[in-house]
């Protein structure tokens, strides 16, 4: 599981440095969203219980189908949080844990693009994740 943990936290830095060279507001909170995903619905509902008693929220499950055909329900473990590696890879150790507790996927984290203005969006902005 260390190992896990290890290869997912390698891409937090790479994914601040973008956000921030594309101008991304380096003070503002950010909506972070960790992806799970399991073919076990039982299991996702489990695991999105105890990330809400650790103080997590969590998404509407949706269901897709992979590459060979299964079906793979998937839900994002939210977290405000400043754009701080210290703190993602903190909270993406602690989601690997969680996820590997109930035998389903950890699949990355990604944020959205903040501009740091209170304005409101479009909808347009929401497809655009950085992951």
């Amino acid at each position: 599981m260390k190992d896990q943990i290890i290869l997912a936290q390698q891409d937090t830095n790479a994914i601040i440095e973008e956000l921030l060279e594309d101008g991304s507001d380096p003070h503002a909170l950010y909506i972070i969203e960790h992806h799970v995903s399991s073919q076990d619905f039982d299991k996702l509902e489990k695991v999105a219980v105890e990330a809400y008693k650790l103080g997590y929220e969590a998404t509407d499950p949706d269901e897709d189908v992979d590459d060979a055909g299964n079906v793979v329900i998937g839900f994002d473990i939210i977290a405000e949080s400043p754009l701080n590696a210290e703190l993602i890879n903190a909270q993406i150790a602690e989601i690997i844990n969680l996820t590997a507790q109930f035998g389903v996927n950890y699949d990355g984290w990604g944020t959205y693009f903040e501009d740091g203005s209170d304005d409101d969006f479009d909808d347009a902005e929401l497809m655009e994740t950085v992951h």
